[in-house]
């Protein structure tokens, strides 16, 4: 086992491991903050979940703006120092949004934050793919989900603590971690983005901009991004409509929501990199379209148990799925990238989360208060199936472009 790990370590460069340390300290703030943010605002400023789901939906529209914008910082300017403006803002909007007391205001920086700290997003992801060669990079995804999931695990139980004395201390535990990392991303990496050849004259900003509307003409990497629209909006029932469901039309206490999320990640910290390097060299597509069955399944099956044992089993199928789906879709979306345009390709990617997350709890949010319930599940079966056919559809239609995107992706 130790040889194995030390064989793993030795495969990725230096700079790699670096970007997942950084990573996992930021991503330890955020999860000191995030999963205490609802209660924070409906207590703060005495308002309804409504409320609040209107400031997730404004900050999740403002995220992808900024994403669009800092995608073309990052191909036209780089990485590096677009990802220490994106923690330096978001390190000064925690402790903006810690001590602002009017819900007009808290709106307008949310705004401005999904703006100008998620402008680091797309340049974050093209570090991943410029520091690794792309036989590596369903794995270097993987990793990077297991430090994320280490932090998820462990950034609630410290954030808890620090909440029953002061939510302020969460705001700014968040951005401190955030300066923490900036300063590691300064210090210790170099600029990732891949040096223009000889004789390279770079394009107007303007022009950079111009170019989404090559990213929007390539039809494979659109129809790839529709499919993963469909499977995102079930995905992320998973933490907005999935515990009201359990609550509310199977009558189970929080603690039984509790103990299958910290399962969920649990799995993802002990399951991911093996079952990445497992399944490495598979047709992609293919890859989706099995992890799309597993979400149908799992999904699927909140409509009919009861009870925490079934529900543990729908999250594991449900697991499975997702360390299957979601390294698989950020390698696949770097390798139908060309390389001058990463940054962008992974801006626009971003919109298979942006849409489901503005639009999919407010559909869940429809059915659970109109229809059966229940009902809510067979919709993200069908969901899932919509996805699976797509996925199927763009590998039969689309092999050829993924594979020719591979062997045209230098080694790093």
């Amino acid at each position: 086992m130790r040889a194995n790990m030390l064989a793993t370590f030795n495969r990725f460069p230096r700079p790699f491991w670096v970007l997942m340390a950084a990573s996992f300290i930021d991503r330890l703030g955020g999860a000191l903050l995030f999963p205490f943010f609802a209660l924070y605002v409906s207590a703060r400023f005495e308002v309804g979940m409504t409320v609040v789901g209107g400031l997730f939906a404004i900050f999740a529209i403002a995220s992808q703006v900024g994403g669009f914008i800092g995608g073309a910082l990052a191909d036209r300017f780089g990485r590096k120092a677009l990802v220490i403006f994106g923690l330096a803002v978001s390190a000064a909007s925690s402790v903006a949004m810690g001590y602002v007391d009017s819900l007009a205001v808290f709106f307008v920086v949310a705004g401005l934050v999904g703006v100008l700290a998620d402008m680091a997003g797309p340049a974050q992801q093209a570090m991943v793919a410029d520091l690794l060669p792309e036989e590596h990079r369903a794995e270097g995804y993987g990793i990077w989900r297991v430090v994320s999931n280490l932090a998820v695990m462990i950034g609630p139980l410290i954030g808890g603590f620090m909440a029953s004395r002061s939510y302020l201390y969460l705001f700014w535990g968040d951005a401190i971690t955030s300066l923490i990392t900036a300063a590691i991303i300064y210090f210790v990496m170099a600029e990732t983005k891949p040096a223009a050849a000889p004789g390279h004259e770079h394009e107007p900003f303007g022009r950079t901009l111009a170019g989404y509307g090559r990213v929007l003409r390539d039809l494979a990497f659109v129809g790839f991004l529709v499919a993963s629209v469909f499977l995102n909006t079930v995905y992320i029932q998973m933490n907005s409509s999935l515990p009201v469901f359990l609550r509310d039309a199977r009558g189970a206490p929080p603690t039984y929501y509790g103990l299958i999320l910290s399962m969920n990640a649990g799995m993802v910290v002990a399951m991911q990199f093996w079952l990445t390097r497992r399944l490495k060299g598979r047709p992609p597509l293919l890859l989706m379209a099995l992890g799309g069955l597993f979400y149908l399944l799992g999904f699927g099956l909140y409509a009919f148990v009861d009870g925490l044992a079934l529900f543990a089993l729908a999250m594991v199928i449900i697991t499975i799925g997702e360390m299957i789906v979601i390294p698989t879709a950020q390698a696949l979306a770097a390798q139908l990238a060309p390389e001058d345009m990463r940054g962008r390709y992974m801006a626009v990617f971003a919109l298979g989360w942006t849409i489901p997350f503005a639009v999919g709890p407010y559909l869940a949010g429809l059915v659970l208060d109109n229809r059966d319930p229940n009902s809510l599940w067979l919709w993200c079966a069908l969901f899932s199936g919509v996805a699976m056919g797509g996925y199927l559809l763009l590998h039969s239609r689309a092999r050829a472009r993924v594979t020719a995107a591979a062997e045209a992706t230098p080694a790093a």
